[in-house]
């Protein structure tokens, strides 16, 4: 079994909690199903948040999913004048069997925008 990564963003639509738990959770549902993982497969995930993100922690929503035994963590983007706000970044490190080139990393909605190069 192989170490991998797996990238994906979610842009939310307004900071609030719950919408947030909503939104990161649809991004991890997506990052697993895509990738036919479990949550037994996962390392690590490191969350990154833009700083006009302040209502909670994005790990929060993993938690309350139920992946409750792996390491989390959560960091501020960089505060780049001009970049898509209020954004969810996740980069998992995963245990899989697939080829590097077969993770499907996700980008859902208007994140789709910040790497065309391998949004799904």
């Amino acid at each position: 079994m192989a170490v991998r990564a797996v990238r994906g963003a979610v842009q939310l639509e307004r900071d609030e909690a719950g919408h947030m738990d909503e939104q990161v959770g649809a991004l991890l549902t997506a990052v697993l199903e895509r990738n036919g993982l479990t949550a037994d497969d996962l390392i690590s995930i490191w969350f990154t948040a833009t700083p006009d993100l302040h209502s909670d922690f994005p790990a929060a929503a993993a938690r309350k999913l139920g992946i409750v035994d792996v390491p989390l963590i959560c960091a501020q983007e960089l505060d780049i004048a001009g970049a898509m706000p209020r954004v969810v970044r996740i980069l998992a490190h995963i245990e899989s069997d697939r080829p590097r080139a077969d993770i499907s990393h996700v980008y859902l909605g208007a994140a789709g925008a910040l790497r065309k190069d391998i949004a799904q």
